[in-house]
């Protein structure tokens, strides 16, 4: 870099720092040279993270935002570390939400996906997915993701596809998926089966309805209650206890259905809890799961009495066409005329709810495709007991995986939808021979007809998306990104979708990879409204982060969203934070100003370290090198609000408030070596700091780097600092926190008697011991320019003045004669009030290692630094009370 006049380093750093500018500059820059794009490096170990797929049903959420600067920090330091890293984008598809978005957008032009037919119904579908995939690439790009677009992915391309057939035929071949009549989870409004993990339970007021059904032999009558009296229509049995003594006698007897007349018989089954209402319970074997199961037992008819709306079918009787909630009003108002229902009582209990249209859920009997869970579940719990286990961070989340895992059920993998992949199976006309392949059939193996009709479903969206971190790179082929970059090394997710996505893509990667998916699952909570709300639209306090950036940057945002909150727990959105955060970056960006103004046709290649360094040059290289140690270990253990406060306070504190401010005495002075000793360090140090900041701002990091004096194209890939034990030096850091509790406490005296900086005043210092001496005496050209002394003496021999404000530090005491200036009575006041801060101290940590509970937990080193503080606390106190005995005895 040359010399450059003033104005030249404003146009390489503005007064002011503008993110708009820095963010359409430097993302199409790092995409032009393509330092996404991941090459696979023999030479390299490889890095993978692969997207979680957003659905293309809209724009990205401020949970997208958070969930992808968390991965990005992560790739972006790991290629800075060496490593060929792959983050791989990608979207889903997502199935009943996308089809559900249309087919809203049809309903306002007048018209159903039935009147354009399935065909121009998809293309429909296609044409909003290219126009919601292109919003979130937009979107992609303002937060600065360095996505791998080459190799981007959608969960219904042809690879993805054939992937998916693959499965498909694979579990079918090996017996674990089939066809069945089963209860499943319906949703009326959407039209379509969806799986237990897609019912959310919501805690509604109900009511138990009691009913009496009479004994068909007129002996009596036996009592039955149910949540759902609408159901009683397809009721085949009423069920007992066994072994429960009020019933035994009526077993094998049979009771006349109310409304219906249908005889039917009263059975003896181990389900029935005879603690719970009559002991009696009624059964509907189409309509209920237990009951379902408990209706195969004892060979129950299956008697299906409302159709896929909700809406009572022939089997209802006079009920036909009534919606299901309808006839329940109904059938309560004519079982009570009829005295059959004697009894309604206030009944609080969880009803399931479809997380798509939020309908309430109809258990109903369908014929479905479901996938054999168990096997697939023992495998995944065999795994998680061994050394290979998927690690949880944090580990909590492992028991939510595993407890899910040990009581799965099979998964019912079909949707009555149009849009999403068809489950590749084809139904013979003529013999009715099931085919299932992954290429597409023409011809009946079995008979050789061409009467064949592809199954009309889909597959549920989470089972193209459970097979996303190998699908994506290749397979079912032995591709060289598989190879390469499979197993994927982290997933970071939501908690919300551990039992929908994360467990479903374990159980995938071993069974059809022998590998897990990923090393790691990075767990982090959702953001919440700054009153600790959900964002929801029903609120209307959901926050767009695209709003977020246009007002202050997406370095800003970054910054806020990564370090809100520690790994596996929810946070609040404060506009306050980002705001902040702006001005953490705008704090940044001046002192790097400060920096340019102040090299003079420096270079990189001027570098040099080899001359004297100052005190604080050795203290900020130190803090440096610890900086660099704690936020990269603190990044490897995805503890970014901890990597947060250790780069704001290295950077705000130590760089920015002490470092440089004390750097301008050598860079304003006259001797030559000295300057170019301090520029030398402050160019290392800003280089550093912003290649450890990158991840978090890559933008202002690019912009500022590229202005400073450096070497290579891009910071991005730029090498990740390492700690270097030649630059630690704890004497200068010892001499330094003295020198800075200095003047840190003259400012605070000044501020106390309200002596601004600009007056002169007489400092007088006793140094503890000769090495206090020794520092202070180095450090005077620091104290006289910081404290501005119109005198100053240090010296162990002081004679303690009369009339002085003071201050006790470790390593000194500090005088300040400023008769005329301070109310005696005030300052023996100050002391007083410090004494008692004092004694609090002593007593609280005196407490602490009295308790023999501490004692006995406590590592040694913390038992040592207690002590080491109470001695500390119990000096000062001591200076204090010797003080205040003087000034009152005058």
């Amino acid at each position: 870099m040359s010399s450059q006049p003033t104005q030249d380093i404003d146009q390489l750093l503005p007064k002011n720092y503008d993110p708009k500018a820095a963010e359409s500059k430097w993302y199409p820059y790092w995409i032009q040279n393509q330092f996404f794009k991941a090459e696979r490096d023999p030479n390299k170990r490889p890095f993978t993270i692969v997207i979680p797929p957003p659905n293309v049903t809209g724009k990205l959420h401020l949970g997208h935002a958070l969930d992808t600067t968390l991965q990005d920090i992560i790739t972006r330091t790991k290629r800075m570390q060496g490593y060929s890293t792959l983050f791989l984008p990608g979207m889903d598809h997502a199935g009943i939400a996308t089809q559900a978005r249309v087919e809203a957008t049809l309903r306002e032009e007048g018209i159903s996906r039935h009147d354009l037919g399935r065909e121009k119904f998809v293309e429909k579908v296609w044409e909003w997915k290219h126009i919601y995939a292109s919003h979130i690439r937009e979107q992609w790009e303002k937060l600065g993701l360095a996505l791998d677009y080459s190799r981007e992915r959608f969960t219904m391309d042809e690879g993805l596809s054939s992937a998916v057939r693959e499965v498909f035929v694979r579990l079918y071949e090996k017996g674990l998926i089939y066809r069945g009549n089963r209860i499943i989870n319906w949703d009326p409004a959407a039209r379509t089966a969806i799986s237990d993990i897609e019912v959310i339970y919501k805690e509604v007021k109900g009511a138990l309805h009691h009913m009496r059904y009479p004994l068909t032999d007129g002996t009596g009558y036996i009592e039955v209650a149910t949540t759902r009296p609408e159901t009683m229509l397809g009721d085949t049995a009423v069920a007992v206890h066994p072994e429960d003594e009020r019933y035994k006698h009526l077993v094998g007897k049979t009771v006349i259905l109310p409304i219906v007349g249908r005889e039917i018989p009263i059975v003896a089954d181990d389900y029935v809890d005879p603690e719970f209402g009559s002991g009696a319970v009624k059964i509907t074997p189409a309509h209920d799961p237990n009951d379902f199961e408990l209706g195969l037992r004892h060979q129950l008819p299956q008697i299906v009495v409302m159709d896929e709306t909700g809406t009572m079918n022939e089997q209802a009787g006079i009920y036909k066409g009534l919606d299901r909630f309808a006839c329940r009003k109904q059938i309560i108002k004519d079982l009570s005329e009829q005295g059959v229902m004697f009894k309604v009582e206030e009944h609080i209990h969880q009803v399931g709810h479809s997380e798509r249209s939020d309908a309430v859920v109809e258990p109903y009997l369908s014929t479905q495709w479901f996938v054999k869970m168990q096997p697939l579940a023992d495998e995944s719990l065999a795994n998680a007991a061994s050394e290979e286990s998927v690690k949880f961070v944090p580990e909590r989340f492992k028991n939510n995986y595993l407890r899910w895992i040990e009581n799965i059920r099979d998964w019912c993998i079909s949707r009555q939808l149009w849009w999403g992949h068809r489950i590749p199976a084809w139904y013979c006309s003529d013999c009715g021979e099931t085919i299932v392949s992954r290429d597409d059939v023409s011809e009946c193996p079995s008979c050789h007809s061409h009467k064949l009709e592809q199954d009309n479903d889909v597959l549920d969206t989470w089972f193209s998306s459970g097979l996303w971190p190998f699908s994506t790179l290749g397979w079912p082929e032995d591709s060289e990104d598989m190879k390469y970059f499979y197993p994927t090394n982290v997933l970071v997710t939501g908690y919300d979708i551990i039992f929908f996505w994360v467990a479903r893509m374990i159980f995938n990667g071993l069974e059809f990879t022998g590998k897990n998916p990923f090393e790691t699952v990075l767990i982090h909570g959702i953001i919440r409204d700054s009153e600790g709300r959900k964002m929801s639209k029903s609120l209307g306090n959901g926050v767009d982060p695209m709003e977020v950036i246009e007002k202050y940057g997406a370095d800003a945002l970054r910054y806020t969203l990564a370090t809100g909150n520690s790994p596996g727990n929810d946070q609040r959105f404060y506009w306050e934070k980002v705001e902040a955060n702006r001005n953490f970056a705008n704090k940044i960006w001046n002192a790097s100003r400060f920096a340019l103004m102040n090299l003079e046709g420096f270079r990189y290649e001027d570098i040099d370290l080899s001359g004297e360094l100052s005190t604080p040059d050795k203290w900020i290289l130190s803090r440096l090198q610890a900086t660099i140690a704690d936020a990269t270990r603190l990044t490897d253990a995805f503890e970014f609000g901890e990597v947060g406060r250790v780069l704001y306070n290295f950077i705000w504190d130590d760089l920015c408030d002490w470092y440089i401010e004390m750097a301008k005495l050598p860079l304003y002075g006259t001797d030559e070596a000295a300057k170019k000793t301090t520029q030398s360090v402050l160019v290392t140090v800003l280089d550093q700091t912003l290649r450890l900041l990158h991840p978090f701002m890559p933008f202002i990091t690019e912009e500022i780097w590229q202005a400073l004096p450096h070497q290579g194209e891009s910071i991005t890939v730029a090498a990740w600092p390492t700690a270097n034990e030649q630059w630690i030096f704890a004497d200068a850091e010892a001499e330094m926190s003295l020198l800075m509790e200095v003047i840190r406490s003259v400012r605070n005296i000044r501020a106390e008697v309200n002596v601004p900086m600009s007056k002169k005043i007489e400092l007088l210092i006793k140094p503890s011991d000769a090495l206090a001496q020794e520092r202070l005496a180095r450090g005077e050209d620091y104290i006289t320019r910081f404290c501005n002394p119109e005198r100053l003496e240090i010296s162990q021999q002081l004679t303690t003045p009369d009339k002085a404000m003071s201050s006790i530090i470790t390593g000194a005491e500090l005088f300040l004669p400023l008769a005329g200036l301070i109310d005696l009575d005030q300052e023996i006041k100050r002391l007083e009030k410090e004494l008692a801060t004092l004694h609090n101290e002593v007593e609280r940590i005196e407490k602490k290692l009295y308790n023999a509970g501490f004692m006995a937990k406590a590592p040694e080193k913390v038992v040592a630094e207690e002590r080491a503080k109470m001695a500390d606390y119990m000096e000062k106190r001591d200076k204090v009370i010797a003080r205040l005995a003087e000034l009152k005895s005058e």
